[in-house]
C-alpha cells in the first residue's frame, strides 16, 4: 500500500502566520514568522524542504514548485489572497478552520491553548476569534507587501461551471409583455383546437416536454401534478412536444391529462419563440405573455436537487392573480435546445448528412447515442439529428461531449481519448450551421453498426455476479448513494482477465464503483485508500488486461457495489450484476489501483475556489497505466502530478471537472515511477452559489460518501510484477 504523507495542521501554522502578519502590519521584517523559519531550517542554509516541513506546509508554501522554501516564499504563501468582496485567503480560512474544533464559527482561547497572539487578533476583545477578523489580519499583509513592492500571487481563475442552471433575462427580449399570436393545433388525440380556446378564466400554462430530453423527462411528474394546481387557480394548461422524431406511444405514455400537442409543424413553438425542451409560458386571459423560462431550479443541465430553491412559474403566477406584474418575467430554462432554422442565420455548406455526418456520430457518438442504447435519444436518422442539432452543436462547442475533459499539452498521450478531432468538429458544426443541412447521396451513406443487445462486451463470463435484490429507484429529486455487497463464494483466489459491469437499469445508473473486502483483513467499512476493482460510468463499464496481466480476486471476496442513480421522473429499479474472465495462467504482472486522498476535507461556505491538496509517496517500484480523479457536485478541476527534482511534471490536468462523468484517462504509454517519488494531486472546489449543482452554499463541507459531502480522491491503475510464489490462477 502507498505511504500516505499528508500530515495534520498543528499550531505552528496558526502562530507563525498571525504573528508573522501583526509585523508585517507593521513592518517589513515579520519577526515572527522569521523566528519560526529559522526554528525549523535546520542545517541554516536558508531554506526549508520536506526534510524539514511537514509535506502539507510545502505544499502551501513552495510557491515556485522547486522543492524547497525560501522566507520569502514564506511570506507571501501566507499573504497571498484571491481578489474579491471578502479579500479572504485560503490560508487563512484553513488555519482558522484547523483551531474551530467545534464547528461553530469562533475560536476561543481554549481551543488555541491560551496561545500568546491570541489578545492580537481578537480585536473586539469578547474572548473569541471570528473568521472576519483572521481575515482581516490576512488583508492587512496584503496592504503591507503591497507597500514594499512585494508580489501578491495572483488568484485563481474561475472556469466556467459545468452544471448550468436558470438565469434571469431581459424580460422584453423574451417577448413578456406582447400577445402570442392565435394559432390552431392538434393535439395526440386527433382534436382540433384555438390557442384562445385553451386559455382558462385567469390564463394559460404551456409547457414544452420530450420524452428523450434527459431534463425534461425528470420534470415529467412535477408537470403532471401542475394542471391541478392551474385548475384549481382558473388557468388551463396546455402540453407541446416539439420533437419531430419522437413516437406518439412514448408521448401517451407520459400520462398527460391536460391538452397535448405533437407540434410537428412548429407552429406553436413558432409562436412562442421556444428555445428548450423544458420551457414554460404564463399568459393572461388576452394571451398575453406574462412570463417565460424554467418552472423552478430544481433541475438543470448536469445537475438534480432534493427540491427547488426558487419556484419561478409559482411566483409568477400568484403575481398575476395578484393583479401585479410577475417580478421575474423571464429565465433560461436549461434542457434540451430547440431546432428552430427561422431563428439562424446561416449559409450554404458541401458537407454533407450521409457522407460526412453520418460517420462522424458513428465513430464518436453512436456507441452510446443508438436505438436502445445507454444514451436518452438515439443519433441513427437525420430527423433524430436535426431534432437535437442545437443541443449537439451547444454540447460539442463547449466540449461537454463527446466526454472527455484532459488538458493536452503533449500529443497521443492518452488510449482512450474520446474527444473529436478539429476537422470533425468544424464539419459537423458547419452541417448543424448551414443554411439547408443537405442530406446528400444515400449511396455515401456508411455500413450501419450492429451493437450487442445486452450482451457481454468482452465475451461470456466464467462467473456472473448480481444483486441479490433489486434496488428500488424513486421518481423524483436525488437519491443518496446505496452500498450493496454481493458474496463471491469463491473457495480460493482466481486472477481476473476480464471485468465487466453491467447496471440493471441503465437509464437511472449514473456510476458504480466496485470495491473488494478481502475476507482475510475484514474491515467495518470500505476504504477510500484501498482503491477500487472495477467501475462503471455510461459508455464505460469495464476492462479487458492484455495477456499476461490480471487483477487478483482473493478467496471469499464481498463486493461492494457503490451505486449512484440518478431518478428520471419515474419510479423503478435496478439490479446490477458484475461478470469476469478467468486468466488461464499466472499472470507475469499484477493490476492494481491505488489512491491518492485527502480523508480531512474542509470547505468554507460559499468559496468558489477553494483548493485541497493530497500526497503519497511509492513503496515500491510501479508502473502507471490511467488515473481516475473522483469529486462530487462541488468538484470544480483536478491535477496529477509527480514531484521531481528539476520541478513537477503533470501527468493529468482536468481544468474543468464533470462529477457526470466519472472517467479513466488511459495512458498510450505507461510511466514507470520509482520507489519514493511522491505523487501530488490538486482539487478546486466551488462551495459558491454559481455552482448551480451545489445543495446548499452556506454550509461547511467535509469527507463524506453522500453527494451532499465531499471527496477528493486520485485513484492511480498500476501494474507491478507478480512473485513466483503467488497462488497460482485457474
Amino acid at each position: 500500500m502507498i505511504r500516505f504523507l499528508r500530515r495534520p495542521f498543528v499550531a505552528f501554522t496558526i502562530i507563525a502566520a498571525v504573528l508573522g502578519a501583526a509585523a508585517l502590519a507593521q513592518q517589513a521584517g515579520s519577526r515572527g514568522l522569521d523566528e519560526k523559519f529559522k526554528k525549523f531550517d535546520k542545517n541554516s542554509d536558508g531554506k526549508l524542504t520536506v526534510d524539514e516541513i511537514p509535506a502539507d506546509y510545502m505544499v502551501r508554501l513552495d510557491l515556485n514548485k522547486n522543492g524547497e522554501v525560501t522566507l520569502d516564499e514564506a511570506h507571501r504563501a501566507f499573504a497571498s489572497a484571491p481578489e474579491g468582496k471578502e479579500d479572504a485567503t485560503p490560508v487563512a480560512n484553513r488555519m482558522f478552520e484547523s483551531f474551530d474544533k467545534n464547528g461553530d464559527g469562533k475560536v476561543t482561547r481554549d481551543e488555541c491553548g491560551d496561545a500568546p497572539w491570541f489578545r492580537k487578533i481578537d480585536r473586539s476583545g469578547d474572548g473569541s476569534i471570528t473568521r472576519e477578523e483572521v481575515l482581516a489580519v490576512a488583508a492587512q499583509i496584503k496592504q503591507a507587501m503591497k507597500k514594499q513592492g512585494m508580489d501578491v500571487p495572483s488568484p485563481t481563475k474561475a472556469a466556467k461551471p459545468v452544471a448550468a442552471g436558470p438565469k434571469i433575462l431581459k424580460a422584453g427580449d423574451g417577448g413578456v409583455g406582447r400577445q402570442v399570436q392565435e394559432v390552431k393545433f392538434t393535439d395526440v388525440t386527433g382534436h382540433t383546437h384555438k390557442l384562445s380556446g385553451t386559455v382558462g378564466e385567469k390564463g394559460l400554462v404551456i409547457a414544452i416536454t420530450s420524452t428523450t430530453c434527459p431534463v425534461s423527462k425528470r420534470y415529467t411528474p412535477t408537470l403532471a401534478r401542475l394542471q391541478k394546481d392551474l385548475q384549481a387557480k382558473g388557468l388551463g394548461m396546455l402540453i407541446v412536444n416539439p420533437m419531430k422524431s419522437e413516437p406518439g406511444d412514448a408521448m401517451k405514455a407520459q400520462g398527460f391529462t391536460a391538452t397535448y400537442v405533437h407540434d410537428t409543424e412548429g407552429s406553436l413553438i413558432e409562436a412562442l419563440d421556444a428555445r428548450t425542451t423544458t420551457e414554460v409560458f404564463l399568459l393572461d386571459r388576452t394571451r398575453t405573455l406574462l412570463y417565460r423560462g424554467a418552472l423552478d431550479d430544481q433541475y438543470g443541465i448536469a445537475y438534480n436537487l432534493d427540491a427547488p430553491q426558487n419556484r419561478y412559474l409559482a411566483d409568477a403566477i400568484d403575481e398575476m392573480l395578484a393583479g401585479r406584474h410577475p417580478s421575474i418575467a423571464a429565465t433560461e430554462a436549461p434542457g434540451c435546445e430547440l431546432d428552430r432554422p427561422s431563428a439562424t442565420v446561416s449559409v450554404a455548406s458541401s458537407v454533407t448528412y450521409h457522407r460526412d455526418v453520418a460517420r462522424i456520430l458513428a465513430q464518436n457518438c453512436s456507441q452510446c447515442h443508438h436505438e436502445n442504447g445507454i444514451a436518452p435519444f438515439s443519433l441513427d436518422t437525420p430527423d433524430e439529428v436535426k431534432d437535437r442539432a442545437k443541443t449537439i452543436k451547444r454540447v460539442v462547442s463547449e466540449g461537454t461531449m463527446p466526454p472527455w475533459f484532459a488538458k493536452d499539452d503533449k500529443p497521443n498521450r492518452w488510449a482512450n481519448d474520446h474527444s473529436l478531432s478539429p476537422r470533425d468538429k468544424a464539419d459537423l458544426l458547419a452541417w448543424i450551421e448551414s443554411s439547408d443541412r443537405p442530406l446528400g447521396d444515400v449511396a455515401d451513406a456508411p455500413k450501419p453498426i450492429t451493437y450487442p443487445a445486452g450482451g457481454w462486451t468482452y465475451g461470456t463470463p466464467d462467473a456472473v455476479f448480481e444483486f441479490a435484490q433489486a434496488q428500488p429507484i424513486k421518481a423524483e429529486g436525488k437519491m443518496p448513494y446505496v452500498n450493496v455487497k454481493v458474496n463471491t463464494g469463491l473457495n480460493e483466489d482466481r486472477w481476473v482477465q476480464a471485468i465487466e459491469v453491467q447496471p440493471g437499469n441503465r437509464q437511472v445508473v449514473h456510476h458504480i464503483i466496485v470495491s473488494v473486502v478481502d475476507p482475510k483483513h475484514p474491515r467495518s467499512r470500505v476504504s477510500a485508500e484501498e482503491g477500487f476493482f472495477a467501475a462503471y460510468v455510461p459508455g464505460n463499464g469495464g476492462d479487458q488486461f492484455p495477456v499476461g496481466f490480471a487483477r487478483k480476486l482473493p478467496a471469499g471476496a464481498v463486493l461492494n457495489f457503490q451505486m449512484h442513480y440518478t431518478p428520471n421522473g419515474k419510479a423503478t429499479e435496478d439490479k446490477t450484476r458484475i461478470g469476469f474472465r478467468w486468466a488461464q495462467q499466472t499472470p507475469k504482472y499484477e493490476m492494481k489501483v491505488a489512491s491518492v486522498p485527502n480523508l480531512r476535507l474542509r470547505i468554507p461556505p460559499g468559496e468558489a475556489n477553494h483548493l485541497e491538496y493530497a500526497e503519497r509517496a511509492a513503496p515500491y517500484d510501479m508502473t502507471i497505466v490511467g488515473f481516475m480523479p473522483h469529486m462530487h457536485v462541488r468538484g470544480k478541476a483536478f491535477r496529477y502530478e509527480l514531484q521531481q527534482a528539476g520541478g513537477n511534471e503533470v501527468l493529468l490536468d482536468i481544468p474543468r471537472y464533470d462529477f457526470n462523468w466519472q472517467l479513466l484517462y488511459k495512458l498510450n504509454e505507461p510511466i514507470f515511477v520509482p520507489n519514493g517519488t511522491v505523487m501530488k494531486v490538486t482539487a478546486t472546489f466551488d462551495n459558491s452559489s454559481a455552482n448551480k449543482a451545489n445543495p446548499d452554499p452556506s454550509k461547511t463541507v467535509r469527507w463524506g460518501q453522500q453527494t451532499d459531502e465531499e471527496m477528493m480522491i486520485g485513484y492511480v491503475s498500476y501494474y507491478v510484477p507478480v512473485d513466483g510464489a503467488a497462488t497460482a490462477a485457474r
